[in-house]
């Protein structure tokens, strides 16, 4: 839980990041291929495919693909229709893909992420839900097929983690094909779709790039796929709508832009309740037949 709050807090500087000085700018192509070869070099050195299993090398390139390869080029473009108080709260469906997906994979049905996640996707709404663009039909599209994404690839990587490292294990030996798997994306995309003519062009276009390559994404997918191993979907579901209070108030503190704190503190109780209520329900379940039991 702690890997997941410490991403949330690095990745809630970057949504504005990407919106301040990116969109617009540098090419969405260009930009996601950036930062995964910089993320690349810090795990690419550390790759020991001897010591893994040939399903976890091919698994982990998968949710690289999806997680970040398809998940932060729909994320850029996205950023070309919406502003970043759009963009997070078009992020308040990535939680019930989560628990979805996570039950499919398990082959099983609970309520406890569904019920538990909808809740976190209303403290969400309560945040940002105001007007929105006229873009906001191609924008929401393509955030939805980032979010989905991003969805699978985190749960997947999860589910991986567990059929393979049941013990724990040295994950840094493998995490290097995850940026694979994403290169294998974005370097095609940017060749049959990139802007050459918007590259970047100022040090702090390269330099914002570089702290979201070698930080945001290096560090903060390892350790966000490394604590979404460790909890269950529900809680993974909330943490992933944990990131709207938070962009929100990097957003205002270090932008000052204005948002309705009054729904801030709303909306982030309630998605504190969803992530109590996760918690509190198999207890409440185990009461429930307990009682019901002839």
């Amino acid at each position: 839980m702690s890997y997941l709050i410490a991403v949330t807090l690095l990745w809630a500087v970057s949504f504005s990041l990407i919106g301040e000085y990116l969109s617009g700018q540098v090419d969405s192509y260009f930009a996601v291929l950036t930062r995964i070869v910089l993320a690349g070099l810090i795990f690419l050195p550390l790759l020991r495919p001897q010591r893994l299993a040939k399903g976890f090398m091919a698994g982990v390139t998968l949710t690289g693909a999806l997680q970040f390869g398809v998940t932060y080029i729909g994320l850029y473009l996205s950023f070309e229709y919406l502003t970043v108080p759009e963009v997070l709260l078009f992020t308040i469906f990535t939680p019930l893909y989560v628990a979805l997906i996570d039950n499919a994979l398990s082959r099983r049905f609970s309520w406890a992420p569904i019920v538990s996640t909808l809740i976190a996707v209303m403290g969400a709404a309560i945040i940002r839900y105001d007007g929105v663009s006229q873009a906001f039909i191609q924008g929401f599209l393509l955030l939805q097929l980032a979010n989905l994404a991003f969805a699978a690839g985190q749960v997947g990587y999860a589910h991986l983690v567990r059929r393979y490292y049941p013990q724990g294990g040295k994950l840094t030996e493998g995490f290097g094909f995850f940026f694979i798997g994403a290169f294998l994306i974005a370097l095609p995309a940017f060749l049959l779709l990139g802007n050459s003519e918007r590259l970047p062009s100022t040090s702090l276009h390269w330099g914002v790039l570089a702290w979201l390559g070698l930080v945001a994404s290096g560090l903060g997918f390892y350790f966000w796929n490394l604590g979404a191993s460790k909890v269950d979907a529900g809680t993974l579901g909330i943490m992933n709508n944990a990131l709207i209070p938070a962009g929100l108030i990097v957003n205002l503190v270090i932008w000052n832009r204005q948002a309705d704190l009054t729904r801030l503190l709303i909306g982030g109780a309630v998605i504190l309740l969803s992530l109590w209520i996760n918690q509190r329900w198999p207890h409440w379940m185990k009461r429930l037949k307990t009682q019901t039991a002839p």
